[in-house]
């Protein structure tokens, strides 16, 4: 097949325009600065259509081998963000044909678009940032099931409105979070197979003519098969909102952790204490130890919320087709991905790091009247409504109170004062109070997914199951991509040594 060589200007992509671009215009244009992020991608995009033109005769193997020979030299290369070139692709395009010649590098572009090079790059590296973000849950989730285990004896208050509610374990805190952090993972997990399809192929935003196959270029990428509309596959971002979308909801599950760790790490708590490796001190008052990185985890939170709304709303007055604003979704996605790798890498080694102060948790249950429900939970055994039962139990926690003592120190006098009806002794009633005890609540509990003792060990060994199984599905699917590119790379070499 034919092709007419043409004489390549300056500024490539300005055929029909005089001249370049005013410098505070292009400055304006420009996406350059935005663009290093996904180098190694457009380039890794260029060589494997590189190879698919050259298998359906498109491109000759030496003009192949050329333009390959231009790619892989500018891997190693520091690419400079000052430049006449309005984006990553032009610039890259631009050295090719520096450095392999215009007969043969003015050819990488055949039969595609910066439109399905730019949603390829970005698929390529929110793809990858998926998978570390996987393994980084993957990472987390363990730890907090491993700390589950040691503690699962481990007797702390449970709260509702910040104020003591129910007996509780400190592992079904942790697994209250584990099994958050699941859902933040499955979420990504889930996503991953929308992003991994490939653009490549689609042009401007109708396809093309020259006979390519976008199935092979797919193959080599890696990905599992294509976004097959052209219009669909230039035009559309909801993989990239849907991706900074978990992200906001993971970054809003890590801040609420955050802020747990931030009270009870607090003088009037003192439930944990945070290692001094993660956290800071005044400048003016040296008995300060402030929690700053979990501070800065919920104000991180805001950020990236403020990302996917952006994003949103970038997208949501656009026509069909390929349009400028798509830019702009570039600046949301890369500060996003290193905010929620950062935030979940410091919060697992926060949680290596702690202290439980399991004294103090002890304390405050024995220092509250938490076993309340308990209480009236054993009134209902015997019979008693437990409506009548929420009122004689709210009745006796009054009149502790007011007496400042605990309910097991009330007397049988004192516990007499709240029959009206006879619905029980005050004998019995001060046995069952006697008998109560935070031991004797979690002995007892025994719904599906209660702080109850036994449901604790059943809990913590499902989910030791469930976080081998994304492990192995993160790591099958990682090398899948890995040897798809290695396989590239293989065929890339081969070709360049193999030049006349």
């Amino acid at each position: 097949m034919l092709y007419i060589t043409i004489l390549i200007p300056k500024f490539m992509y300005r055929s029909r325009l005089k001249g370049k671009l005013d410098e505070s215009t292009l400055e304006f244009l420009s996406s350059i600065s935005d663009d290093f992020e996904i180098v190694l991608y457009d380039i890794l995009g260029s060589q494997a259509h590189t190879l698919m033109l050259l298998e359906n005769k498109i491109i000759t193997k030496p003009e192949a081998a050329k333009i390959l020979t231009a790619l892989e030299k500018l891997k190693k290369k520091n690419l400079s963000k000052k430049s006449d070139a309005e984006d990553i692709h032009e610039l890259i395009e631009s050295l090719v044909i520096k450095k392999a010649g215009k007969e043969a590098g003015g050819k990488m572009h055949t039969a595609r678009s910066r439109n399905d090079q730019i949603t390829l790059d970005i698929r390529m590296k929110i793809r990858d940032d998926i998978n570390t973000v996987c393994f980084c849950l993957n990472e987390i989730i363990g730890t907090l099931i491993t700390l589950a285990e040691k503690y699962h004896r481990v007797v702390m208050p449970l709260y509702t409105h910040l104020q003591q509610a129910q007996v509780g374990l400190f592992s079904h805190f942790l697994l209250a979070y584990t099994d958050a952090l699941f859902r933040d993972l499955d979420r990504f997990y889930v996503a991953y197979g929308r992003v991994n399809e490939s653009p490549l192929g689609a042009g401007a935003v109708g396809g093309t003519s020259i006979p390519i196959d976008r199935q092979v270029t797919a193959k080599m990428l890696g990905f599992k098969g294509l976004i097959e509309n052209s219009i669909d596959a230039t035009t559309s971002r909801d993989f990239a909102a849907e991706y900074l979308g978990d992200a906001a909801i993971l970054m809003t599950n890590l801040s609420r952790l955050a802020e747990d760790l931030i009270i009870w790490s607090s003088s009037e708590f003192s439930f944990i204490e945070l290692s001094d490796k993660f956290t800071s001190t005044s400048s003016v008052m040296p008995q300060k130890k402030n929690p700053d990185v979990l501070e800065l985890i919920r104000g991180r939170t805001a950020q990236v919320i403020g990302y996917h709304v952006a994003v949103l709303s970038n997208l949501k007055g656009l026509p069909s087709g390929y349009n400028r604003d798509l830019q702009q979704i570039k600046i949301s996605i890369w500060p996003t991905s290193k905010i929620i790798i950062s935030s979940l890498l410091v919060i697992n080694s926060i949680f290596k790091t702690m202290k439980v102060n399991e004294k103090k948790l002890r304390q405050a249950i024995d220092s509250g009247y938490s076993i309340s429900l308990d209480i009236a939970e054993n009134l209902v055994r015997k019979g008693i409504p437990f409506r009548v039962a929420h009122g004689i139990v709210g009745q006796l926690v009054q009149i502790a109170s007011t007496s400042r003592k605990k309910l097991s120190d009330l007397s049988v006098s004192e516990v007499n004062r709240v029959i009206s009806n006879n619905e029980i002794s005050a004998k019995d009633l001060h046995k069952i109070i006697q008998s109560t005890t935070p031991e004797s609540s979690l002995e007892s509990r025994r719904s599906q997914g209660s702080s109850g003792k036994h449901e604790q060990q059943r809990m913590i060994a499902d989910r030791k199951g469930k976080i081998r199984a994304y492990t192995v599905g993160t790591t099958k699917r990682t090398n899948e991509v890995r040897a798809a590119l290695e396989g590239l790379n293989s065929k890339v070499k081969a070709l360049i040594k193999g030049r006349p």
